[in-house]
């Protein structure tokens, strides 16, 4: 009984290799054409305002809490620490959402009451008002990676938009400012 002579397949399966490793990588970089890479998704968007409550950073200053940002008007909240380097970056932007007349709302994430207010006394304080959360447990319930992350929060306490990393160059007028104006801000 002869022996039947392999297959091409089989003669080349090891030359073949390279060019199937290829093409599944072709493949996975196709399928991510024509996303948006710079958003990460967020199961919060279109939700209500997490759960939380958080003690006011300021002396005298009450308590940061899910009821305050769920009540009427459009709102931004803002998680940022003092030694976070990006939050530097995008202060001032916060600085000029306040000067239009945007309630921005401070989460203070894991870090010191002292250097938190040096910060503020340092870079200016764009905060209605803020939260002391500093064992991180309020920013997992926003959902947060890491800071800075900014949120647009509409009139009825549901989040409206999540910016991920420090606002900067133009972010303030192609993606921040249309999204208040989407969730209602009159500005």
């Amino acid at each position: 009984m002869s022996q039947r002579p392999p297959s091409f397949f089989a003669r080349h399966r090891m030359a073949l290799l390279p060019l199937a490793v290829f093409a599944l990588i072709a493949a996975m970089f196709w399928g991510g054409l024509g996303r948006d890479h710079e958003t990460l998704p967020s199961p919060l968007v279109s939700k209500p305002v997490p759960e939380f409550s958080l003690p006011g950073l300021r002396e005298g200053e009450p308590p940061l809490d899910s009821a305050l940002l769920r009540a009427p008007g459009v709102k931004m909240v803002n998680i940022w620490a003092s030694w976070c380097g990006p939050c530097r970056v995008e202060h001032p932007f916060l600085m000029q959402l306040k000067a239009l007349g945007v309630p921005v709302y401070g989460i203070n994430y894991k870090d010191s009451r002292a250097n938190a207010l040096r910060f503020l006394e340092e870079e200016g304080d764009p905060f209605a008002q803020v939260g002391a959360d500093e064992k991180g447990r309020a920013a997992i319930e926003w959902g947060v990676y890491g800071v800075p992350e900014s949120f647009v929060v509409d009139g009825q306490g549901r989040i409206a938009y999540k910016h991920v990393g420090p606002i900067q160059n133009d972010d303030l007028e192609t993606k921040i400012l249309p999204a208040l104006r989407a969730a209602g801000w009159q500005g």
